[in-house]
């Protein structure tokens, strides 16, 4: 049996004193968000249970009716799934006690008729409550709508559908980010520079969000409108390498390209192409392996990071508190950090 997870062992995971640790246990003030998060990301990796909850746990382990939850992925590949499916695999392993299983389904397209038929299809397996991630259509947010008046409750991570009946979002404040993005590049740039701002898919909420609050900043701090050109890349290597070099090509006065999306190697690929790595600005969202590389090899300047451990693991905690305790979601522990990575501070 694995030694029983303590509070030292919670600070030394997140790097932080014991002290630390106790004021985000007890939820007190003057902690940063940034650490809080980081606290509590480590309570949820090595599973520590207040003696409060423990003892808890001991009266009430078997009086828990049996709970099923159902989560919905994308057809998303990457950096994303791998630690989205930790964080979901750390929430089974703390809810088992609680006699909650977990049913995981993941679609295989980007067609919004898919998500929602596999969302029947948990239904249809008796799920109570469903942790969903989806582009942002109509259709499936009437499904998720729907489903909240059948007395099934949706709690949607990563990509919102705001204008559903969800009961919250897990996940980075995008407008947010996107803001930060542009105060980096306007930082970085000429007075009279000019941007390409990459967004993968305007169909997701995120990319969209991220974009509105870019441009949003970089107007106010006094960049026009005709010297931030946007484009769609959907995400692909090839469109963002070409989209890229065409616009290097004809735009000479070209200081910095902001990626709201993923296929960030395309990007770096083709500025380094046109020999302009270093001289072009590049800011991009989400810290891969291969982000991480080309911001040591100076492909990259800085990258914007999520927390998608806790995506996958905050919706179902959510969901389980509020089927069996009644507890709503607390606002405050909806959103996760937002954290700028340079070569430096990787």
């Amino acid at each position: 049996m694995g030694k029983r997870p303590t509070i030292q062992m919670i600070a030394d995971r997140a790097g932080v004193s014991r002290g630390t640790v106790d004021r985000v246990l007890n939820n007190r003030s003057y902690v940063k968000e940034e650490i809080r998060a980081r606290v509590l990301d480590a309570i949820a990796e090595v599973g520590y249970m207040s003696p409060r909850e423990a003892h808890r746990k001991t009266l009430h382990e078997d009086t828990f009716a049996p709970l099923r939850l159902g989560v919905l992925l994308p057809n998303w590949t990457d950096y994303f799934r791998p630690e989205v499916l930790r964080g979901i695999a750390a929430a089974q392993d703390e809810l088992r006690q609680f006699n909650v299983e977990i049913l995981l389904d993941e679609c295989q397209t980007d067609v919004p008729a898919e998500a929602s038929e596999r969302l029947d299809a948990l239904t249809a397996q008796g799920v109570r409550g469903i942790a969903l991630c989806a582009i942002n259509d109509i259709t499936i947010e009437a499904k998720a709508s729907a489903l909240a008046e059948q007395g099934i409750p949706v709690i949607t991570f990563n990509s919102d559908l705001p204008n559903s009946r969800r009961i919250c979002f897990v996940g980075q404040n995008y407008n947010k980010s996107g803001r930060i993005a542009a105060e980096l590049v306007s930082k970085c740039i000429p007075a009279r520079g000019r941007v390409l701002a990459m967004c993968g898919n305007l169909e997701f909420d995120g990319h969209r969000r991220r974009l509105t609050g870019f441009c949003e900043r970089m107007h106010e701090v006094g960049f026009s409108s005709d010297r931030i050109e946007v484009s769609e890349t959907f995400n692909d290597y090839h469109v963002t390498y070409r989209k890229i070099s065409e616009t290097l090509a004809h735009t000479p006065e070209l200081a910095a390209v902001y990626m709201a999306n993923q296929s960030v190697e395309g990007c770096a690929a083709a500025i380094a192409d046109a020999g302009r790595t270093g001289t072009v600005r590049v800011v991009v969202h989400d810290l891969s392996e291969n982000t991480r590389a080309l911001l040591q090899s100076g492909g990259v300047d800085f990258a914007i990071s999520q927390n998608f451990f806790r995506q996958g693991y905050l919706p179902l905690k959510f969901l389980r508190e509020l089927l069996q305790l009644g507890h709503t979601p607390d606002p405050d522990q909806t959103n996760t950090s937002i954290s700028v990575i340079c070569s430096q501070n990787m």
